[in-house]
């Protein structure tokens, strides 16, 4: 899909799609609209569209995003058939609307660096190389991480380039090859990991929240646990710290565990946690000898590789051992 369809899609007001469904607001205001959640039954209402920047808030969930994401959970669908759905929708709204032309929206995710990459496609599948590159040099189980990641294409000087998409709050993506190149699509922000086990718990006591700074370690965390007991928050970049203070404030949680990397700036960002202050159980000492979460997992996982060659040898030298033993006792029966 082009750049400029998907933007299309993009701008298609929440509130007209919700309407559609029949899904009607509990309070307008000039810049929002509350609703109670169309995501599950609620007394409280905990859904906030933000009509100026044309995305939502599942406060309960402490989940959000664009219309798309919206129509994703909504409908049951994967990215593509929301998109297909979206884009009819949007279409329609040019007549349904009262305004004849959508208002650009900057919030809306566009390639950064200066306008030189142009975005082409979001897919649900990551091609095979990007998929060797997790699972072989960043030792993550695909099989848990495959639902958090999408498949990025994107232009630049028109040669065509792909990348793993790590999506944030605000609909924006953090990107990574399988080489050096690290980006964002615009805008940045924070991203919330909120299981409906998760939700339970909280209704009696918060549960720490383990806070990443970036969406490796996180995959690495997920890779590395059978299951996840804790909320997760990546900050997708230390300078998202401000905003990550906000968020956990908000939703009253004041107990953190900080999975953060063993540099100068993890530091100064688990610093900033306490003195803002958070509970704050530094996690980093249990890999203190590794730059991050994700080189310690990969360390890890190489030794139980190494340890696994060596006792398949130990086992096949041992079984040649024992026939080559009982060769010599049929011999001596001779």
């Amino acid at each position: 899909m082009k750049e400029e369809d998907l933007s299309r899609i993009k701008q298609y007001p929440i509130v007209e799609y919700l309407e559609r469904k029949g899904i009607k607001p509990v309070r307008r205001t000039p810049s929002y609209v509350l609703y109670r959640s169309p995501l599950r039954e609620e007394t409280h209402p905990s859904f906030k569209v933000d009509t100026q920047k044309n995305l939502w808030i599942d406060y309960a969930e402490g989940r959000g995003g664009s219309i798309i994401d919206l129509c994703m959970r909504l409908e049951s669908c994967t990215l593509s058939e929301a998109i297909c759905r979206l884009e009819q929708n949007a279409s329609d709204n040019i007549t349904y609307s009262s305004r004849k032309d959508f208002v650009p929206n900057n919030s809306q995710p566009v390639m950064a660096v200066n306008g030189a990459r142009r975005l082409i496609e979001i897919s649900d599948t990551l091609p095979p190389h990007l998929q060797e590159y997790l699972t072989k040099e960043r030792c993550i189980d695909m099989e848990k991480a495959i639902p958090f990641l999408k498949c990025i294409s994107y232009e630049v000087r028109s040669r065509l380039y792909q990348a793993i998409g790590y999506a944030n709050l605000s609909g924006g993506y953090e990107l990574r090859d399988d080489k050096t190149f690290k980006g964002t699509i615009a805008p940045k922000d924070i991203t919330l990991i909120f299981t409906d086990k998760q939700t339970k718990h909280a209704i009696d006591k918060p549960l720490p929240v383990c806070v990443f700074e970036g969406f490796m370690d996180f995959l690495s965390f997920l890779s590395m646990k059978e299951e996840i007991a804790s909320h997760c928050l990546v900050m997708n970049s230390v300078s998202n710290v401000a905003r990550t203070v906000r968020y956990l404030n908000d939703q009253h949680l004041p107990h953190i565990l900080a999975f953060l990397d063993n540099d100068e700036a993890g530091r100064r960002a688990t610093n900033d946690f306490i003195r803002a202050g958070f509970k704050v159980e530094d996690m980093s000492r249990y890999y203190k000898d590794f730059k991050d979460l994700n080189e310690f997992h990969v360390s890890r996982m190489r030794k139980q590789e190494q340890q696994k060659v060596q006792e398949r040898i130990r086992m096949s030298v041992k079984e040649q051992n024992q026939n080559m033993k009982s060769k010599q006792v049929k011999h001596k029966m001779r």
